[in-house]
Protein backbone atom coordinates (compact mmCIF):
# COMPACT_ATOMS: atom_id res chain seq x y z
CA UNK A 1 0.00 0.00 0.00
CA UNK A 2 2.76 2.41 0.72
CA UNK A 3 4.61 1.71 -2.37
CA UNK A 4 1.30 2.69 -4.39
CA UNK A 5 0.91 5.90 -2.49
CA UNK A 6 4.49 6.64 -3.55
CA UNK A 7 4.04 5.90 -7.22
CA UNK A 8 0.46 7.65 -6.91
CA UNK A 9 2.25 10.92 -5.51
CA UNK A 10 5.14 10.81 -7.91
CA UNK A 11 2.82 10.79 -10.90
CA UNK A 12 0.25 13.89 -9.38
CA UNK A 13 3.35 15.69 -8.87
CA UNK A 14 4.78 14.86 -12.19
CA UNK A 15 1.40 15.92 -13.90
CA UNK A 16 1.57 19.55 -11.42
CA UNK A 17 4.80 20.00 -13.02
CA UNK A 18 4.02 19.48 -16.34
CA UNK A 19 0.59 22.13 -15.95
CA UNK A 20 2.99 24.54 -14.16
CA UNK A 21 5.57 24.50 -17.44
CA UNK A 22 2.77 24.97 -19.59
CA UNK A 23 1.39 28.00 -17.62
CA UNK A 24 4.89 29.81 -17.87
CA UNK A 25 5.93 28.59 -20.90
CA UNK A 26 2.71 28.93 -23.14
CA UNK A 27 3.91 31.11 -25.35
CA UNK A 28 6.91 29.78 -26.52
CA UNK A 29 6.03 26.28 -26.04
CA UNK A 30 3.22 26.59 -29.20
CA UNK A 31 5.78 25.96 -32.27
CA UNK A 32 7.28 23.11 -30.55
CA UNK A 33 3.32 22.01 -29.71
CA UNK A 34 2.56 21.92 -33.37
CA UNK A 35 5.98 20.73 -34.69
CA UNK A 36 5.17 17.80 -32.91
CA UNK A 37 1.75 17.48 -34.09
CA UNK A 38 3.19 17.67 -37.51
CA UNK A 39 5.43 15.11 -36.98
CA UNK A 40 3.09 12.48 -35.54
CA UNK A 41 0.78 13.25 -38.75
CA UNK A 42 3.23 12.63 -40.66
CA UNK A 43 4.99 9.46 -38.93
CA UNK A 44 3.14 6.98 -40.43
CA UNK A 45 4.25 8.15 -44.13
CA UNK A 46 7.92 8.01 -43.40
CA UNK A 47 7.07 4.95 -41.84
CA UNK A 48 5.91 2.77 -45.18
CA UNK A 49 8.68 5.17 -47.28
CA UNK A 50 11.41 3.57 -44.46
CA UNK A 51 9.91 -0.28 -44.86
CA UNK A 52 10.71 0.54 -48.68
CA UNK A 53 14.06 1.53 -48.05
CA UNK A 54 14.46 4.52 -48.03
CA UNK A 55 16.55 5.95 -45.13
CA UNK A 56 14.93 8.00 -42.27
CA UNK A 57 16.53 11.30 -43.51
CA UNK A 58 15.24 11.48 -46.57
CA UNK A 59 12.07 9.95 -46.34
CA UNK A 60 11.39 12.54 -43.72
CA UNK A 61 12.83 15.42 -46.31
CA UNK A 62 10.13 13.62 -48.91
CA UNK A 63 7.31 13.70 -46.81
CA UNK A 64 8.01 16.95 -44.76
CA UNK A 65 8.87 18.70 -47.72
CA UNK A 66 5.56 17.54 -49.60
CA UNK A 67 3.36 18.51 -46.95
CA UNK A 68 4.34 22.02 -46.76
CA UNK A 69 4.84 22.95 -50.32
CA UNK A 70 1.06 21.76 -50.59
CA UNK A 71 0.30 23.83 -47.43
CA UNK A 72 2.08 26.89 -49.07
CA UNK A 73 0.25 25.96 -52.47
CA UNK A 74 -2.90 26.05 -50.85
CA UNK A 75 -2.71 29.46 -49.42
CA UNK A 76 -1.27 30.80 -52.39
CA UNK A 77 -3.92 29.17 -54.66
CA UNK A 78 -7.12 30.87 -51.49
CA UNK A 79 -4.97 34.35 -51.55
CA UNK A 80 -5.87 35.63 -54.80
CA UNK A 81 -9.58 34.19 -54.23
CA UNK A 82 -10.33 35.74 -50.92
CA UNK A 83 -8.55 39.35 -52.10
CA UNK A 84 -11.15 38.78 -55.18
CA UNK A 85 -14.34 38.53 -52.94
CA UNK A 86 -13.30 40.77 -49.63
CA UNK A 87 -12.93 43.21 -53.03
CA UNK A 88 -16.45 42.54 -54.10
CA UNK A 89 -17.76 42.70 -50.27
CA UNK A 90 -16.72 45.39 -49.74
CA UNK A 91 -18.27 47.36 -52.69
CA UNK A 92 -21.48 46.30 -52.36
CA UNK A 93 -21.38 47.29 -48.43
CA UNK A 94 -23.31 50.40 -49.17
CA UNK A 95 -25.87 48.37 -51.01
CA UNK A 96 -26.60 46.49 -48.05
CA UNK A 97 -26.65 49.37 -45.90
CA UNK A 98 -29.34 51.23 -47.66
CA UNK A 99 -30.83 47.78 -48.04
CA UNK A 100 -30.49 47.77 -44.32
CA UNK A 101 -31.75 50.99 -43.56
CA UNK A 102 -35.04 50.36 -45.82
CA UNK A 103 -35.59 47.43 -43.84
CA UNK A 104 -35.28 49.05 -40.04
CA UNK A 105 -36.22 52.35 -41.09
CA UNK A 106 -40.24 51.49 -40.34
CA UNK A 107 -39.17 49.47 -37.42
CA UNK A 108 -37.40 52.65 -36.06
CA UNK A 109 -39.92 54.75 -36.72
CA UNK A 110 -42.18 52.67 -35.09
CA UNK A 111 -39.97 52.60 -32.03
CA UNK A 112 -39.87 56.41 -31.49
CA UNK A 113 -43.25 57.06 -32.06
CA UNK A 114 -43.67 55.07 -28.59
CA UNK A 115 -40.81 57.03 -26.93
CA UNK A 116 -42.33 60.19 -25.25
CA UNK A 117 -40.65 63.76 -25.41
CA UNK A 118 -38.93 63.86 -22.48
CA UNK A 119 -36.81 60.18 -22.99
CA UNK A 120 -36.14 61.95 -26.53
CA UNK A 121 -34.85 64.94 -24.74
CA UNK A 122 -32.41 62.50 -22.03
CA UNK A 123 -30.77 60.80 -25.14
CA UNK A 124 -27.67 63.36 -25.17
CA UNK A 125 -27.31 62.59 -21.96
CA UNK A 126 -27.85 58.68 -21.73
CA UNK A 127 -24.99 58.87 -24.28
CA UNK A 128 -22.82 61.47 -22.85
CA UNK A 129 -23.07 58.42 -19.93
CA UNK A 130 -21.54 55.76 -21.73
CA UNK A 131 -18.87 58.34 -23.42
CA UNK A 132 -16.34 57.07 -20.85
CA UNK A 133 -17.08 53.51 -21.61
CA UNK A 134 -16.53 53.79 -25.31
CA UNK A 135 -13.67 55.23 -24.61
CA UNK A 136 -12.61 52.73 -22.17
CA UNK A 137 -12.98 50.03 -25.00
CA UNK A 138 -11.19 52.04 -27.69
CA UNK A 139 -8.15 52.39 -25.07
CA UNK A 140 -8.29 48.84 -24.71
CA UNK A 141 -8.36 47.79 -28.28
CA UNK A 142 -5.18 50.65 -28.96
CA UNK A 143 -3.61 48.30 -26.40
CA UNK A 144 -4.30 45.06 -28.00
CA UNK A 145 -2.80 46.45 -31.31
CA UNK A 146 -0.09 47.78 -29.60
CA UNK A 147 0.95 44.75 -27.60
CA UNK A 148 0.38 42.86 -31.37
CA UNK A 149 4.39 42.73 -31.94
CA UNK A 150 4.39 39.79 -29.39
CA UNK A 151 1.36 37.93 -31.07
CA UNK A 152 3.75 38.78 -34.50
CA UNK A 153 6.39 37.26 -32.77
CA UNK A 154 4.72 33.93 -31.97
CA UNK A 155 3.34 34.12 -35.65
CA UNK A 156 6.79 34.01 -37.16
CA UNK A 157 8.35 31.57 -34.51
CA UNK A 158 5.26 29.13 -35.47
CA UNK A 159 6.48 29.65 -39.64
CA UNK A 160 9.92 29.12 -39.31
CA UNK A 161 10.27 27.01 -35.53
CA UNK A 162 7.60 24.59 -36.40
CA UNK A 163 9.38 23.27 -39.90
CA UNK A 164 12.37 22.55 -37.75
CA UNK A 165 11.21 20.55 -34.70
CA UNK A 166 8.68 18.54 -36.90
CA UNK A 167 11.89 18.12 -39.11
CA UNK A 168 14.08 16.53 -36.20
CA UNK A 169 11.46 15.04 -34.28
CA UNK A 170 9.92 13.07 -37.75
CA UNK A 171 13.69 11.90 -38.49
CA UNK A 172 14.41 10.84 -35.56
CA UNK A 173 11.30 9.18 -33.85
CA UNK A 174 11.89 6.29 -33.21
CA UNK A 175 14.78 6.81 -31.42
CA UNK A 176 12.07 9.37 -29.07
CA UNK A 177 10.19 6.61 -28.74
CA UNK A 178 12.57 3.82 -27.53
CA UNK A 179 14.32 6.84 -24.95
CA UNK A 180 10.76 6.45 -23.82
CA UNK A 181 9.79 3.44 -23.83
CA UNK A 182 13.63 2.88 -21.41
CA UNK A 183 12.36 5.45 -19.03
CA UNK A 184 9.37 3.71 -18.28
CA UNK A 185 9.49 1.85 -14.47
CA UNK A 186 9.99 -1.37 -14.90
CA UNK A 187 7.43 -3.28 -12.76
CA UNK A 188 4.88 -1.28 -15.02
CA UNK A 189 6.24 -0.78 -18.39
CA UNK A 190 3.64 -3.24 -19.62
CA UNK A 191 0.44 -1.66 -18.09
CA UNK A 192 1.81 1.74 -19.63
CA UNK A 193 2.63 0.36 -23.08
CA UNK A 194 -0.70 -1.29 -23.68
CA UNK A 195 -2.34 2.41 -21.95
CA UNK A 196 -0.04 4.05 -24.66
CA UNK A 197 -1.16 1.94 -27.31
CA UNK A 198 -4.40 2.30 -27.02
CA UNK A 199 -4.09 6.34 -26.21
CA UNK A 200 -1.99 6.23 -29.77
CA UNK A 201 -5.04 4.27 -31.71
CA UNK A 202 -7.80 6.85 -30.10
CA UNK A 203 -5.69 9.83 -31.26
CA UNK A 204 -4.58 8.63 -34.59
CA UNK A 205 -8.55 7.78 -35.28
CA UNK A 206 -9.94 11.39 -34.50
CA UNK A 207 -6.91 13.48 -35.63
CA UNK A 208 -6.35 11.77 -38.82
CA UNK A 209 -9.80 11.05 -39.87
CA UNK A 210 -11.06 14.36 -38.28
CA UNK A 211 -8.32 16.16 -40.36
CA UNK A 212 -10.18 14.61 -43.67
CA UNK A 213 -13.28 15.44 -42.53
CA UNK A 214 -12.71 18.95 -41.99
CA UNK A 215 -10.98 19.29 -45.24
CA UNK A 216 -14.06 17.29 -47.25
CA UNK A 217 -16.80 19.64 -45.32
CA UNK A 218 -14.23 23.24 -46.16
CA UNK A 219 -14.20 21.88 -49.80
CA UNK A 220 -18.10 20.99 -50.04
CA UNK A 221 -19.09 24.59 -48.18
CA UNK A 222 -16.89 26.66 -50.44
CA UNK A 223 -17.92 25.28 -53.36
CA UNK A 224 -21.51 25.01 -52.68
CA UNK A 225 -22.18 28.62 -51.69
CA UNK A 226 -19.36 29.55 -54.43
CA UNK A 227 -21.94 28.20 -56.95
CA UNK A 228 -24.48 29.70 -55.43
CA UNK A 229 -22.72 33.43 -55.82
CA UNK A 230 -22.87 34.16 -52.04
CA UNK A 231 -20.23 37.26 -52.03
CA UNK A 232 -17.62 35.90 -49.33
CA UNK A 233 -18.93 32.86 -49.54
CA UNK A 234 -15.43 31.21 -50.11
CA UNK A 235 -13.88 32.47 -46.75
CA UNK A 236 -17.31 31.27 -44.61
CA UNK A 237 -17.02 27.84 -46.60
CA UNK A 238 -13.05 27.20 -45.69
CA UNK A 239 -14.16 28.65 -42.02
CA UNK A 240 -16.99 26.47 -41.22
CA UNK A 241 -14.97 23.36 -42.17
CA UNK A 242 -11.74 23.96 -40.65
CA UNK A 243 -13.81 24.51 -37.00
CA UNK A 244 -15.74 21.37 -37.84
CA UNK A 245 -13.77 19.54 -35.70
CA UNK A 246 -15.48 21.27 -33.31
CA UNK A 247 -18.96 19.07 -32.86
CA UNK A 248 -21.77 21.27 -34.61
CA UNK A 249 -19.92 24.57 -34.38
CA UNK A 250 -18.89 24.50 -37.61
CA UNK A 251 -22.48 24.05 -38.50
CA UNK A 252 -23.82 26.61 -36.38
CA UNK A 253 -21.28 28.91 -36.64
CA UNK A 254 -20.84 28.75 -40.32
CA UNK A 255 -24.47 28.39 -41.39
CA UNK A 256 -25.22 31.47 -39.61
CA UNK A 257 -22.43 34.06 -41.06
CA UNK A 258 -24.10 32.44 -44.32
CA UNK A 259 -27.68 32.88 -43.32
CA UNK A 260 -26.73 36.57 -42.70
CA UNK A 261 -24.91 37.03 -45.49
CA UNK A 262 -27.28 35.73 -48.09
CA UNK A 263 -30.23 37.82 -46.12
CA UNK A 264 -28.46 40.62 -46.72
CA UNK A 265 -27.67 40.04 -50.29
CA UNK A 266 -30.33 38.05 -51.61
CA UNK A 267 -33.13 38.89 -49.31
CA UNK A 268 -35.89 36.47 -48.58
CA UNK A 269 -35.40 34.59 -51.58
CA UNK A 270 -34.71 31.23 -53.19
CA UNK A 271 -31.63 31.65 -53.03
CA UNK A 272 -31.04 32.18 -49.14
CA UNK A 273 -33.07 28.50 -49.00
CA UNK A 274 -30.19 27.22 -51.01
CA UNK A 275 -27.62 28.70 -48.80
CA UNK A 276 -29.32 26.93 -45.90
CA UNK A 277 -29.51 23.97 -47.09
CA UNK A 278 -25.80 23.75 -48.24
CA UNK A 279 -24.66 23.88 -44.92
CA UNK A 280 -27.84 20.88 -43.78
CA UNK A 281 -26.52 18.53 -46.56
CA UNK A 282 -22.37 19.45 -44.67
CA UNK A 283 -24.37 18.36 -41.57
CA UNK A 284 -26.36 15.02 -43.12
CA UNK A 285 -23.32 14.13 -44.46
CA UNK A 286 -20.96 14.59 -41.74
CA UNK A 287 -22.83 12.99 -39.48
CA UNK A 288 -24.36 9.60 -41.67
CA UNK A 289 -21.28 9.18 -43.79
CA UNK A 290 -18.13 11.52 -43.35
CA UNK A 291 -17.33 10.90 -39.74
CA UNK A 292 -18.84 6.95 -39.44
CA UNK A 293 -16.22 6.32 -42.32
CA UNK A 294 -13.44 8.38 -42.05
CA UNK A 295 -13.25 8.40 -37.91
CA UNK A 296 -15.67 5.77 -36.29
CA UNK A 297 -16.81 4.79 -33.19
CA UNK A 298 -14.15 2.96 -31.63
CA UNK A 299 -11.97 5.90 -30.37
CA UNK A 300 -14.31 6.45 -27.66
CA UNK A 301 -14.41 10.09 -27.81
CA UNK A 302 -17.63 11.62 -26.82
CA UNK A 303 -18.28 15.04 -28.51
CA UNK A 304 -19.30 16.59 -25.28
CA UNK A 305 -16.12 15.15 -23.91
CA UNK A 306 -14.59 17.24 -26.83
CA UNK A 307 -16.11 20.06 -26.61
CA UNK A 308 -15.63 20.05 -22.60
CA UNK A 309 -12.28 19.55 -23.10
CA UNK A 310 -11.67 22.87 -25.48
CA UNK A 311 -13.33 25.02 -23.39
CA UNK A 312 -10.95 23.63 -20.11
CA UNK A 313 -8.11 24.11 -22.79
CA UNK A 314 -8.65 27.24 -23.88
CA UNK A 315 -9.49 28.85 -20.65
CA UNK A 316 -6.59 27.41 -18.80
CA UNK A 317 -4.01 27.61 -21.21
CA UNK A 318 -5.03 29.74 -24.41
CA UNK A 319 -4.29 28.67 -27.87
CA UNK A 320 -1.56 26.39 -26.75
CA UNK A 321 -4.73 24.73 -24.50
CA UNK A 322 -6.38 24.02 -27.40
CA UNK A 323 -3.80 22.28 -29.62
CA UNK A 324 -3.56 20.21 -26.57
CA UNK A 325 -6.82 19.61 -26.27
CA UNK A 326 -7.98 16.95 -27.99
CA UNK A 327 -4.68 14.87 -26.98
CA UNK A 328 -5.25 15.42 -23.45
CA UNK A 329 -8.99 14.47 -23.81
CA UNK A 330 -7.65 11.01 -25.54
CA UNK A 331 -5.56 10.48 -22.98
CA UNK A 332 -7.89 10.94 -20.43
CA UNK A 333 -10.38 9.07 -21.90
CA UNK A 334 -8.19 6.02 -21.84
CA UNK A 335 -7.19 6.45 -18.25
CA UNK A 336 -10.46 6.68 -17.19
CA UNK A 337 -11.47 3.28 -18.54
CA UNK A 338 -8.54 2.06 -17.52
CA UNK A 339 -9.39 2.98 -13.96
CA UNK A 340 -13.16 1.94 -14.64
CA UNK A 341 -11.77 -1.78 -15.72
CA UNK A 342 -9.58 -2.16 -12.35
CA UNK A 343 -12.04 -0.89 -10.09
CA UNK A 344 -15.15 -3.14 -11.59
CA UNK A 345 -12.20 -5.95 -10.84
CA UNK A 346 -11.21 -4.76 -7.65
CA UNK A 347 -12.43 -5.83 -3.94
CA UNK A 348 -13.90 -2.48 -3.76
CA UNK A 349 -16.76 -3.11 -6.59
CA UNK A 350 -17.05 -7.09 -5.86
CA UNK A 351 -17.20 -6.56 -1.82
CA UNK A 352 -14.59 -7.90 0.32
CA UNK A 353 -15.86 -11.71 0.40
CA UNK A 354 -15.40 -12.06 -3.46
CA UNK A 355 -12.49 -12.87 -5.07
CA UNK A 356 -10.59 -10.71 -7.80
Amino acid sequence: MTGERSDLRFWLIGAAVFAGLLVLLGDILMPFVAGMAVAYLLDPLVERLARRGVSRTLGTAIVLGLFFLLAIGLVLMLVPLLHTQIAAFAGRVPGYIERAKAAIGPLWDLTVSRVSDEDLKRLPELAGSHAGQALQVALKFAAGLISGGGAVANLLSLIFITPLVAFYLLRDWPKVVGAIDRWLPRAQADTIREQLAAIDLTLAGFVRGQAMVCFALAVLYALGLGLIGLDFGLVVGVFAGLISFIPFVGTLVGGGLAVALGLAQFGLTAKLGMVAMVFVVGQALEGNVLTPKLVGDRIGLHPVWIILALLAGSALFGFLGVLLAVPAAAVAGVLARFALKRYLASSVYRGRGEGT
